[in-house]
């Protein structure tokens, strides 16, 4: 199970705050009539689904016999995401295109979370069997960015697959290079996949990595994520956008979470693009766990609060030193620890 962190009680003020306004202004919009209200004569019985995308108040569920839906949502089912099993009931009779309202969540076997400046950790998705950390050569390929996915995945315990695409717009010599970053997470056990929608290569691999699994798509905006879908899901029509050439990023083109099936088995949901993933909300002891290069070393240094920089009697450092851990995964440890320490002193958080 992942590590839950305690909230300061200036946070939960906040959520609990945020959270009371929400409800204030859902009544406000129910007592214009601008929302759905649901009498209990009118609903059917309790039935099982599973949300396939989520829309503010309103959420669309599949069936067990594979209708889909579009349900309102209980005032008190709170934090429901693509992904979550769920308790709902059908209108016998329907007002506009809602047809029923969901009741109840189920308990998640899995989640991704992500912090948020005003409303603590929300979660981005449920009950995931493996998350695909997409990047591309273009517009950067950023290894820092691939290590802030990684402590996601340790921390929540969800299995990650490393997913480099476009290797059609880098030549052979670029190409080396990265792969030899990409050596360092294959020595430590980290499935890597070199993809390329536009030649096909490596979309087979992909395809065969999904089966039967409840697949997630992250990565920056920009990456190729919504290509790549259209790729393993050709009927999913997912927009895509091509990288400015002005700025050199990504686009933003997918906007909402969408659980699509796999024709082979399984599910992917394309999830809207995250240019950073803020990991502020973690215990420093939390994040050095989750670089799991260094669980061997951890408790062994020579002082218990141990910076791992510039201590002396650190076997962290030593083990860089000897080879044992990459200068660039040590590095990078110590740019993810500076932007904690900017999040804890009250800078906000980087938004999905």
């Amino acid at each position: 199970m992942a590590k839950q962190k305690k909230l300061s009680k200036g946070q939960s003020r906040r959520i609990k705050a945020n959270h009371q306004k929400r409800l204030n202004n859902a009544d406000t919009k129910l007592a214009k009539g601008g929302a759905q209200e649901w009498q209990t004569d009118n609903l059917g019985a309790t039935e099982n689904a599973v949300v396939i995308s989520r829309f503010g108040q309103h959420a669309d569920v599949e069936t067990q016999e594979g209708d889909v839906l579009r349900c309102n949502i209980r005032r008190t089912v709170t934090n429901l995401v693509c992904g979550d099993k769920v308790l709902f009931r059908r209108a016998k009779v329907s007002e506009g295109d809602l047809a029923g309202v969901i009741e109840a969540t189920q308990e998640r076997r899995s989640q991704l979370t992500r912090p948020d400046f005003y409303d603590g950790v929300k979660v981005i998705a449920a009950n995931i069997d493996q998350i695909l950390m997409v990047s591309a050569v273009l517009p950067e390929f950023t290894p820092s960015i691939i290590d802030r996915y990684l402590i996601a995945c340790e921390d929540m315990g969800i299995e990650p697959i490393l997913v480099l695409n476009k290797i059609d717009l880098i030549d052979d010599e670029g190409l080396n290079e990265i792969q030899k970053v990409l050596d360092i997470y294959r020595d430590l056990g980290y499935q890597v996949l070199l993809v390329s929608s536009v030649t096909g290569e490596g979309i087979d691999d992909l395809k065969n990595v999904l089966v039967d699994k409840n697949n997630i798509f992250v990565g920056q905006s920009g990456v190729g994520k919504s290509t790549l879908v259209n790729t393993v899901l050709p009927d999913a029509e997912i927009l895509t956008k091509e990288v400015s050439e002005n700025s050199g990023l990504g686009q933003h083109t997918t906007t909402v979470s969408r659980l699509h099936h796999l024709p082979s088995g399984g599910n992917l949901i394309d999830s809207p693009g995250i240019r950073e993933f803020g990991l502020w909300h973690l215990d420093v002891e939390r994040v050095t766990w989750c670089f799991k290069e260094f669980r061997e070393f951890i408790g062994g240094c020579r002082f218990r609060d141990c910076k791992h920089l510039n201590d002396p009697g650190c076997i962290i450092q030593q083990a860089v030193a000897d080879g044992d851990i990459s200068q660039l995964r040590f590095d990078s440890y110590h740019r993810i620890l500076e932007t904690m320490a900017d999040g804890r002193a009250g800078a906000r958080a980087p938004r999905v």
